[in-house]
């Protein structure tokens, strides 16, 4: 079918026994009901399989809503779609700079008013494997999370294991950023296959009440 636009996913898959942060347990995806069982149920040929997973929200490619780290914060029941969903977008490419820090310096002179803002590290080339949660991965500093602010992003995202330098245990960035309630996507995937700019970008979590982190299916319609 001819369409004139594309859809890019930027989101990991979710699977049974994978480790996405370190300490923390892999989801437990089984069958509730499984088809042969559903036999019982069903008119004859008629089967259906109901899944069952338990996980920490912390998994995969996810969203974190002020919730996750203010108490009675916005949490993800409460996020306004217009901060997850068709956002314009903007990737900053990190790449090539050669401190695991990103400073406010890299975007400077970047227009980010209502922008979901990708920095794209190149980080989840190495995704489910042990480099990848070593304490080496490329984090936004704090006055970079300032500067953001100020600009007026709506969204940040980043294709690394944390936004925030692990060893920092106040985590600045995260601090920030969702203090002034702007959400955080982390785990991003192959953001070098978006434009730098005029793309829009979706985040979209469940709306569970209670809760301040969930998955999201991440793309971008360029």
């Amino acid at each position: 079918m001819a369409r004139d636009y594309k859809l890019i996913d930027v989101s990991h898959t979710v699977e049974h026994g994978m480790i996405t942060y370190q300490g923390l347990p892999a989801p437990v995806i089984s069958d509730h009901l499984t088809r042969s069982a559903s036999e019982q149920v069903y008119a004859p040929g008629t089967t259906f399989q109901i899944g069952k997973i338990e996980m920490v929200a912390n998994t995969g490619t996810y969203v974190d809503s002020p919730f996750h780290r203010y108490e009675g914060a916005a949490d993800l029941s409460a996020l306004d779609l217009y901060s997850l969903a068709n956002l314009d977008g903007v990737v900053i490419h990190c790449r090539e700079i050669k401190s695991r820090a990103i400073s406010a310096d890299l975007i400077q002179d970047q227009d980010l008013r209502g922008k979901a803002v990708l920095f794209d590290t190149g980080w989840d080339r190495l995704w489910r494997t042990p480099e990848y949660s070593n304490g080496t991965h490329p984090f936004v500093t704090r006055d970079a999370a300032e500067h953001l602010v100020a600009a007026g992003a709506a969204l940040v995202g980043i294709d690394s294991y944390n936004i925030d330098d692990t060893q920092a245990l106040d985590r600045p960035t995260h601090s920030v950023l969702l203090k002034a309630g702007v959400p955080i996507v982390e785990h991003l995937c192959r953001l070098d296959q978006l434009p730098d700019d005029g793309f829009k970008f979706f985040a979209v979590p469940v709306k569970v009440k209670g809760m301040g982190t969930f998955p999201v299916r991440a793309f971008a319609v360029t």
